[in-house]
């Protein structure tokens, strides 16, 4: 099988490749080369056999025909530049997000007419495809109805994916992902960077800025799950899934306090004392334009899990990235 991440530097990109290499293959299909495509060069462990890296953009002219050219079995296409920094640069979030999408598609659709050529397609989207007004938990039935540029060019991703899957030039699965935390690194341009922020800095014993109020309830999953999301989107019969192609993911709602409360019961009190308030006016507004919490009955029928309280969740970063330790 041959493997292609598009967005392979990212930090689900790396963890993504990581625990492909980890495995070895996808389901009961052995992986005999993966490629891994980002914008900067993405890292690869010593020892991983049959490992290809690139540095390209997805939405540069005839880029994604040169990436596919070996007919890659499965695209997890993970590339796009972040809500905070597509929010700020209007014409650099539609070519990134938008534009480096539409050429991937185009690309498949024309290998396809021409050889047959038909992958399995798994698709990065977010929960930022909805938007204000919207019912407590949101239903699987619930429309789009973004309101940053972010999910609006996420949410064009999507009805791109169902209709090229409906016409059958890939077989194509779209993800909704639930915010990712805690993300391990350094603060990204996401507006939603601080949901990690609170938590990260302060079990690596580093001072954290809260800019919004400790109600604020949003819909989480970490690392490990979304890795494991992409990994069944990879291998699921998508026959059971219909021609309805994109799927909230399972996740966790939690207020900004209950984060809070878990880091004082894993790590200790002395740990969300380094949690500073700092009301910010334009996060809190864009936040306050967010989802809250989903059913997700559909994903979770078709086998995809998360995490079911928080403590779970920061347990995961001690035991991936060593930050810290659980009290």
């Amino acid at each position: 099988m041959k493997v292609l991440i598009i967005g392979a530097a990212g930090m689900l990109g790396r963890k993504l490749a990581e625990r492909l290499a980890a495995d070895g293959r996808i389901g009961a299909s052995p992986i005999g080369t993966m490629h891994l495509v980002d914008v900067v060069s993405p890292p690869v462990n010593e020892g991983r056999p049959a490992v290809e890296t690139e540095v390209a953009d997805l939405s540069s002219q005839g880029t994604a025909e040169k990436l596919i050219a070996a007919r890659p079995d499965v695209i997890f296409h993970l590339a796009a530049i972040v809500s905070g920094e597509a929010e700020a640069d209007f014409e650099k979030g539609y070519r990134i997000n938008l534009d480096g999408t539409r050429e991937l598609f185009e690309a498949v659709r024309r290998a396809h007419e021409a050889d047959g050529y038909r992958p399995r397609l798994v698709f990065a989207s977010s929960i930022a495809v909805f938007g204000a007004p919207f019912p407590e938990r949101i239903p699987d039935s619930f429309h789009l109805t973004p309101l940053t540029s972010y999910g609006t060019q996420k949410a064009i991703g999507e009805l791109l994916l169902a209709d090229y899957s409906r016409r059958g030039f890939f077989d194509g699965i779209g993800l909704r992902l639930p915010t990712i935390c805690i993300r391990p690194g350094q603060p990204n341009k996401a507006a939603s960077g601080f949901f990690s922020n609170i938590l990260r800095e302060p079990i690596n014993g580093e001072e954290a800025v809260l800019p919004v109020g400790e109600d604020v309830r949003h819909w989480f999953a970490s690392p490990r799950a979304a890795v494991e999301f992409f990994i069944h989107a990879a291998t699921l019969d998508l026959e059971t899934v219909g021609p309805r192609r994109n799927l909230t993911m399972p996740g966790l709602a939690a207020t900004v306090g209950e984060e809070i409360a878990a880091l004082e019961r894993m790590v200790g009190p002395e740990a969300a004392g380094r949690i500073r308030r700092e009301p910010d006016a334009t996060i809190a507004g864009i936040v306050a334009g967010w989802p809250r919490a989903f059913e997700a009955q559909r994903a979770c029928e078709l086998g995809f899990e998360a995490e079911t309280d928080f403590d779970e969740i920061i347990r995961v970063y001690l035991e991936e990235e060593g930050g810290g330790s659980a009290v």
